[in-house]
């Protein structure tokens, strides 16, 4: 049986969908005012409420907020008179299931409510799937109920037993490596090494010789023999993240390992055999780039046996609050507070914003509204978003890409100015830029750098 909150201050209203609810079979509690509608969600567990908008002191767009804070999985149904329309849909957007307009017949509130309580009892269902899954497997800082997230889960899954390559898409920001972790500790190599690499940040002269180690003398410098990365992750997994930035070179000898399991260290001609699962990960469009010729189309598809797309936040919106409350949780925990409350605007706003950092963004933004704030509930000013007003977000897609130009343009000649300042020495240009000497050579490399003439010459 569900059961069923009805949040509204007017009298006859309030008893008259009581007393319907009731006759339909819901258990039902009612209340007339936002904060009683806060205090008993607080201390009971509701699979519905009925809100109305108009209220006085917290309205029902607070209320909305406040219950989904608490317990995101309640569906909520907001009653709104006709000339309020435009806060029923806001409300919609704050993750109302549904509205119903002023004066409305039974018959129509109790459709409604029988759909959103039928959409409460699939999601149950999902949840408790879910929880089963990560009783038996471990999909730790896998989150999200939204259709696109359990496909995933469920792909998961189906991969415990298996040792196929695995390839993960997805922008920055969406959780690859998770994934790529969830992989390795549910499958049989779980107790073996996982070793994660970040091709990018390693300088493409150096990739074979990081990856698959070197002999004594095979290169100036090479003073003493290397393992490599490869026989580090010798029967665990190997986690090759931006696989997308490997030299052509380095694609080869991937290559020649995902055929036949060996691999040969640089000036060594003698095969090592090995046994690793390989799982790599790309923000780039790698067919795009065998169209181009900057990826081998033979290793493409050695590496795309099975592929997993990772969406960005924006395509899942539904699963932000799940996400809000897993960082929250976390950040609380570790800072060994009591965890704060979200406001409504300050719930809104996250829901509403586009989040181009993904997921990694939305942990970022929480941990240092966590940290920072001194009060018991986060509101707007606690958050450090890109964008905030509603203009810049609706704006947001369309105008990314001049944005992201300018802000490459700025990065690029701050980079130069700090070079010039330190007459090329670039350890010195990192530590002032606040990055490691590998991202900075990254950088350059992107932002075509390379040389002291183009430094010292350009603006």
């Amino acid at each position: 049986m569900f059961n069923i909150l009805v949040v509204e201050d007017q009298k006859n209203m309030r008893e008259s969908l009581v007393i319907a609810f009731k006759r339909s079979g819901y258990n039902v509690d009612s209340v007339e005012s936002g904060e009683k509608a806060v205090a008993v969600q607080n201390e009971h567990s509701y699979d519905l409420a009925i809100v109305d908008l108009k209220m006085e002191n917290m309205d029902g767009l607070e209320v909305l907020s406040r219950i989904k804070h608490i317990n995101p999985s309640t569906e909520v149904v907001v009653m709104t008179a006709f000339g309020t329309i435009d806060s029923a849909i806001q409300a919609m957007r704050r993750g109302a299931y549904d509205y119903v307009t002023k004066p409305f017949q039974l018959s129509d509130i109790l459709s409604v409510v029988e759909r959103a309580l039928e959409k409460k009892r699939l999601s149950d269902k999902v949840i408790s799937l879910q929880k089963e899954g990560k009783e038996r497997y471990k999909f730790e800082g896998v989150i999200g109920n939204s259709p696109v997230m359990i496909r995933l889960l469920n792909i998961l899954v189906e991969l415990v037993r298996s040792e196929s390559t695995v390839l993960i898409t997805g922008e920055s920001g969406t959780g690859k490596e998770i994934i790529a972790h969830a992989i390795h500790n549910n499958s049989l190599r779980r107790d073996k090494p996982f070793i994660v690499v970040n091709c990018g940040a390693l300088p493409e002269n150096l990739q074979e010789s990081e990856l698959f180690g070197h002999a004594m003398g095979s290169f100036t410098g090479a003073i003493k023999d290397k393992r490599g990365i490869f026989l580090e992750a010798q029967g665990g997994t190997l986690f090759l993240d931006e696989i997308g930035e490997t030299s052509l070179s380095t694609q080869v000898k991937l290559l020649r390992f995902l055929q036949n399991g060996e691999i040969r260290k640089v000036g060594d001609n003698k095969p090592i055999y090995l046994d690793i699962r390989i799982i790599v990960a790309t923000n780039k469009n790698l067919e795009e780039a065998t169209k181009n010729g900057s990826f081998r189309k033979d290793l493409f598809y050695r590496l795309n046996v099975i592929r997993i797309h990772v969406p960005p936040l924006r395509e899942r919106r539904e699963d932000i609050p799940l996400l809000i409350n897993y960082f929250m949780d976390r950040y609380s925990s570790k800072l060994k507070r009591r965890m704060p409350e979200l406001s409504g605007d300050a719930m809104e706003l996250l829901k509403d914003y586009l989040w181009p950092g993904n997921v990694r963004e939305l942990e970022n933004v929480i941990e240092r509204a966590v940290t920072l704030t001194r009060e018991n509930q986060i509101t707007i000013n606690d958050l450090a978003l890109q964008s905030t007003s509603p203009a810049e977000t609706m704006n947001f897609t369309t105008e990314m890409g001049g944005i992201r130009a300018a802000l490459a343009q700025e990065e690029r000649k701050t980079i130069i100015e700090t070079l010039r300042k330190y007459a090329g020495n670039r350890k010195q240009a990192a530590n002032n830029l606040g990055i490691s000497t590998t991202t900075l050579w990254r950088k350059m490399k992107e932002y075509q750098i390379m040389s002291k003439t183009s430094y010292n010459t350009e603006v």
